[in-house]
């Protein structure tokens, strides 16, 4: 699969502005981790867009990505298992490894650059970027997210299976397995419903069927650590603002489970609907008012002087 046949699915005018990333690395531990980038030396903010369990930097590129064209420095690391990144053992990543290397990434970014920086997260990513920022506070700016999925929530749980009903039992079933079958690896579509990824078909079965992206294999110790994680309380979350960019038309995670956990969060939050918009938001009008949003963000964060 490559980055222009996830191109072919955005709206022509986002197709064209779209800019082309350039393919970095980055050290972390035993993992060689890829990072797109589009640099902008002299743009104001910059942007991490962290992607979930179906997708990685090039599928998210097309559509999250145009804001480059508007001057904002973007770059989107692919965590272990997905895109490019490579990892000595893949059976033995967990959830909570894709938390540590994102935090250490926030760190390692900020040291060398001080602009401010955004995480936008999509699908599960949006609670990797609350986790992250509540775990490095101070260091981010701003979260923006398409989905914040608590699966210690059995709403959320059941919204993120691929079977409704295989969310109540999971986080005990997995811990159960763990411990003699957690290196199993087992394709991700068997758990999640892929074919809920897009309003769009053929988008969905190219996402299902791309081996860097949905049509990977995880390991079930991953799945159990996924599904047993507890994260911050949003109580106590007071780490930057968070503005949910909801995909109205999703048919996978329903908008009000994540709803649910906004509005239980103490930093200020914002509620943005993206109108006609799938689980993965490349519709328009919706995928016009998520770059909107992106873009006042930058605004909010880093005002023109």
């Amino acid at each position: 699969m490559t980055l222009h046949e996830y191109a072919g699915f955005v709206p022509a005018d986002y197709a064209a502005a779209m800019v082309e990333p350039t393919r970095t690395w980055w050290q972390w531990r035993d993992t060689h981790v890829h990072i797109a980038r589009a640099a902008r030396p002299q743009a104001r903010a910059r942007v991490m867009v962290i992607h979930g369990g179906g997708g990685y930097s090039e599928a998210l590129w097309p559509a999250a990505a145009v804001v480059a064209s508007d001057g904002v420095e973007v770059f989107a690391p692919d965590l272990p298992l997905y895109g490019h990144t490579e990892t000595p053992d893949p059976s033995g990543v967990r959830y909570g490894d894709w938390i540590d290397l994102l935090c250490d990434l926030v760190r390692a970014e900020r040291a060398t650059d001080p602009r401010p920086l955004i995480l936008f997260g999509a699908s599960m990513g949006g609670m990797l970027a609350y986790e992250v920022a509540a775990r490095t506070a101070g260091e981010v700016a701003a979260v923006l997210a398409t989905c914040l999925l608590d699966l210690a929530d059995p709403t959320a749980r059941a919204a993120a299976s691929r079977y409704a009903w295989m969310g109540g039992p999971a986080p005990a079933l997995l811990r159960a397995v763990d411990p003699v079958l957690g290196r199993v690896r087992l394709p991700i579509r068997w758990f999640a419903d892929m074919a809920a990824m897009s309003s769009n078909p053929a988008l969905s079965r190219l996402c299902a069927s791309d081996p860097r992206g949905g049509g990977t294999r995880v390991p079930l110790g991953f799945l159990c650590s996924w599904m047993n994680y507890r994260h911050t309380d949003p109580a106590a979350f007071d780490a930057a603002p968070v503005t949910l960019v909801a995909p109205a038309a999703d048919l996978w995670t329903p908008p009000e489970v994540s709803i649910r956990f906004l509005q239980r969060i103490s930093a200020p939050t914002k509620l943005v609907m993206l109108e006609n918009c799938g689980h993965f938001p490349i519709e328009q009008p919706g995928i016009g008012r998520l770059r909107d949003e992106v873009l006042a963000t930058v605004t909010e964060v880093a005002p023109a002087r």
